[in-house]
């Protein structure tokens, strides 16, 4: 279960990076043991670590996803369903 302000703790302190090179949107959460992968959708993956926490999200092929015009505001909506 969700505790809105363990999830708040989590996002407010997000670092986001971009790779123009490779064209990838990297949200990087909380510091963690990487335990493993898990792509919830084509292009969209999560880094899990240990106790299934997310530790970040890499978006492949951002430009295609996220107009540049939009890169000052992102608004990400996770859905709570997802099984890590």
């Amino acid at each position: 279960m969700w505790k809105f302000n363990h999830f708040y703790d989590i996002i407010k302190h997000v670092k986001i990076t971009y790779d123009k090179t490779i064209d990838a949107l990297y949200l990087h959460f909380q510091e963690g043991v990487f335990s493993r992968n898990k792509e919830v959708e084509e292009g969209i993956v999560l880094d899990i670590g240990k106790g299934n926490k997310i530790l970040g999200i890499e978006i492949l092929d951002a430009s295609k996803r996220i107009k540049p015009q939009n890169m000052n505001y992102l608004d990400f909506q996770i859905p709570v369903g997802i099984s890590v």
